[in-house]
């Protein structure tokens, strides 16, 4: 009787236990992007990785823009999002002098931005800065290979016409600093606003001039185009990171080594690469229909790299 007694007060020593300390509550994180190819392919590795690793993934990859991103973040409306170090220093932090050392930028908002809560984790090598781009033709024929060579070319084209998409042409870090450092301005009306995808294929289409873009982008390569040599350094480095949210980070501080080896491999070579493959295709030839999910190549990378298992369902 005894030993039944005891078996059973250890049963229910044992259901008490189980009941105060309940199922393991899953590991749940909302992960968002901005709306451009390098950004879909940055939220996908981080949402593919995380869901791998065994996280509940609230998937909002496409989110918006810079702004939207950042305010939802600090709104604690998503808790991670890839951002760049000159965006940051330029456009949350309010400075208005670049930097043009990586190390230093990244050192600089990951101190400042501590303030807000906010966790810089380890950021990529490669430097997705902005660029002004031309058609090689065009930069052949008008002698244009720098910035400094744009005030020559619009007095000699003065209607000569700027592709950008809206929130460059009023960014701190964008076109009304570009011009004054470099002494040029279009005419305003001829300076068209567009979704950032499209400035690419509007340049190589004839439709404009000039056009803003980033300098990683696959598309530059592949369809004729160039960038400017930035020759006076206006353009802050851009060096993305994950930023998450203390509180989030406090709680899962496994994020710091599961992205660790994500940003460790995406040199600039690389970033080009996996970008043109969803902008022109495997072929980088233009239009030929081989063009790739984001999801698809985020996926293809990471196993490649071994840094998932597998991409799930």
């Amino acid at each position: 009787m005894k030993k039944l007694f005891s078996a059973l007060s250890l049963l229910v020593i044992a259901a008490i236990l189980l009941t105060a300390c309940g199922p393991a509550k899953a590991k749940e994180i909302t992960v968002s992007s901005k709306n451009f190819t390098e950004q879909y392919l940055l939220g996908w590795m981080t949402v593919l990785a995380l869901q791998d690793a065994g996280f509940t993934v609230n998937n909002k990859v496409d989110l918006g823009g810079t702004v939207v991103n950042r305010e939802a973040l600090e709104a604690g409306e998503v808790d991670l999002y890839w951002e760049y170090t000159g965006t940051a220093w330029m456009v949350h932090l309010g400075h208005e002098e670049a930097i043009t050392d990586p190390q230093q930028c990244y050192d600089k908002v990951k101190a400042e931005d501590a303030a807000n809560d906010l966790v810089w984790l380890e950021m990529a090598p490669f430097n997705d800065t902005y660029t002004l781009m031309m058609t090689r033709a065009a930069g052949d024929q008008y002698g244009v290979q720098k910035l400094s060579d744009v005030p020559a070319y619009l007095e000699q084209n003065p209607e000569a016409i700027l592709c950008s998409d809206e929130e460059w042409t009023v960014r701190p870090d964008g076109y009304p600093a570009l011009q004054e450092k470099y002494g040029f301005a279009f005419k305003e009306e001829n300076v068209r606003t567009m979704e950032i995808g499209v400035t690419y294929k509007a340049l190589r289409d004839g439709e404009c001039d000039l056009a803003m873009g980033f300098a990683t982008d696959g598309r530059i390569a592949a369809w004729g185009l160039f960038n400017l040599e930035d020759d006076k350094q206006f353009f802050p480095v851009y060096n993305p990171a994950p930023v998450v949210r203390k509180e989030v980070l406090d709680k899962y501080p496994e994020l710091k080594d599961l992205l660790a080896p994500i940003a460790a491999a995406l040199d600039t070579k690389t970033m080009t690469y996996l970008n043109s493959l969803v902008d022109v295709g495997e072929d980088q030839e233009l239009d030929t229909g081989d063009e790739q999910d984001p999801e698809d190549v985020a996926c293809n990378f990471l196993l490649e790299k071994k840094l998932i298992k597998s991409c799930g369902e």
